[in-house]
């Protein structure tokens, strides 16, 4: 996804409330071309409650939404024909074989008659669902159930496609489908996703934006989350250690930390290598380097310092 791709959604200060309570505070974010945006947050932080804002299906009380350049309350017509939305329960009807119900999303959508046929073997081929056309939704797996909402939400090819926790309650192995399939539309389309599961952000997620108590609190490239807060650094195991002031008299060591009589985590200054003087000094003094590994941050600290961050 390049900085100078078209932006596809606009969303500037969204408030919204459920009676005297303010639940969307002042949220705003935009989507470009090409682009895979994660929406991540705790269960109950506003992530489905913006993504219906955001698809129409809910009006702020204050704000603005633009679709490709639409306004979605003024032009609502124009700005839901760029479009599509799978929310967290997939809008199936269980009792139709699965092309009758995208032969009914199409004439939902408005897709000229003439062009219904094609939109409707090129949307099963890139949901992976060409040989299950005649089969009854109701007896399909959890997971083909999905591409089949998903099918739905892209069979008019909009440029913006909304998915609300598109992997929840799915086994592994439908995970993995279902990602993928994603990350293949955020090719060709703009995607905005909610999730709770981090793991997600980190396979298809181009960028992140996190949401805390109805507002975002961050927002940056899905890489650069994961180097939030970290330190620069590595373990080492050396099975005959120095004392420890031999080490942290090494250039470019900060910090040195015993994990145990033979293991060392050692902090270094951003944009430094101190290992190669360390693993040459070891060679010479005979301290015998065993293992090196540099420290990795889990995204899922990330997350917590992040949340933790916006309480204080």
């Amino acid at each position: 996804m390049s900085v100078t791709a078209p932006i596809t959604l606009s969303a500037r200060n969204l408030i919204r409330r459920f009676g005297q309570r303010e639940v969307i505070h002042g949220v705003s974010l935009e989507l470009r071309h090409g682009e895979v945006l994660g929406l991540l947050g705790h269960n109950g932080a506003g992530k489905s409650t913006t993504l219906q804002m955001l698809t129409g299906a809910l009006l702020p009380h204050s704000g603005e939404i633009e679709i490709c350049g639409f306004d979605l309350i003024r032009q609502s017509q124009k700005a839901k024909a760029q479009t599509g939305f799978l929310p967290e329960t997939p809008p199936l009807y269980r009792e139709m074989s699965v092309n009758d119900f995208l032969l009914f999303a199409a004439k939902l959508h408005r897709i000229p008659r003439a062009q219904i046929a094609d939109a409707l073997t090129e949307t099963k081929r890139r949901c992976g669902l060409q040989d299950s056309g005649k089969k009854i939704i109701g007896t399909l797996s959890k997971g083909y159930q999905q591409r089949v909402g998903i099918a739905q939400a892209i069979i008019h090819q909009p440029e913006v496609i909304i998915l609300d926790e598109p992997t929840v309650g799915l086994d592994p192995s439908q995970i993995r489908d279902i990602r993928a399939l994603i990350r293949e539309l955020g090719n060709m389309h703009s995607v905005i996703l909610s999730t709770h599961l981090l793991g997600e952000v980190e396979s298809i997620c181009d960028r992140v934006e996190i949401m805390h108590h109805g507002r975002l609190i961050y927002g940056d490239s899905s890489t650069k989350m994961q180097q939030y807060g970290s330190q620069s650094g590595f373990i080492v195991t050396l099975l005959a250690p120095p004392a420890l002031s031999e080490l942290q008299a090494i250039a470019d060591v900060q910090q040195v930390d015993p994990l145990s009589t033979t293991q060392f985590r050692i902090l270094h200054a951003v944009n430094t290598n101190p290992s190669v003087v360390l693993l040459a000094l070891a060679a010479q003094h005979g301290w015998q380097a065993e293992q090196l590994v540099p420290l990795q941050t889990r995204l899922e600290d990330v997350f917590m310092q992040i949340t933790q961050d916006e309480k204080l």
